[in-house]
């Protein structure tokens, strides 16, 4: 996914990808094309690396009978982002037994997942939430 256009021409780098698709992590580059005008991180780039790693997390976990959607997410900026920032995403058992009882129960489910982006001294830059929608087959 690094060779990805949306991802390799806006300095997001994927690190780590975990074998069983339950944690990511990912990190934006601040350099010149990433900066806004006031010279901090692009707020469009930031939501941008977060884009599909909860949805795609979740398939992989879910298997085939299941359809996966982003549904909606919500940006929170937090400090200005004056250094390269990283993401984790982990999604886990709960998660998962969570949307597998809920779909059964109710057909659909709309899930909040959020992970911060942060700085590698930890200062959070921007906290994103996504909703995924769930849906049996």
């Amino acid at each position: 996914m690094n060779t990805w256009p949306p991802f390799l021409f806006a300095g997001i780098r994927i690190l780590e990808i975990s074998p069983d698709y339950r944690r990511a992590r990912v990190k934006l580059v601040k350099r010149t094309l990433t900066t806004n005008y006031v010279g901090t991180l692009f707020g469009g780039s930031l939501f941008s690396m977060t884009d599909p790693f909860f949805m795609i997390m979740t398939m992989k976990n879910l298997g085939d009978n299941y359809i996966v959607w982003d549904k909606r997410g919500e940006i929170e900026f937090v400090s200005p982002g004056k250094a390269t920032v990283y993401g984790e995403f982990q999604i886990t058992d709960e998660d998962l037994a969570d949307i597998r009882k809920s779909v059964a129960d109710n057909g659909k489910y709309l899930k909040w997942f959020e992970v911060e982006l942060k700085t590698a001294e930890g200062v959070v830059v921007a906290i994103v939430k996504k909703q995924i929608y769930f849906r049996a087959k």
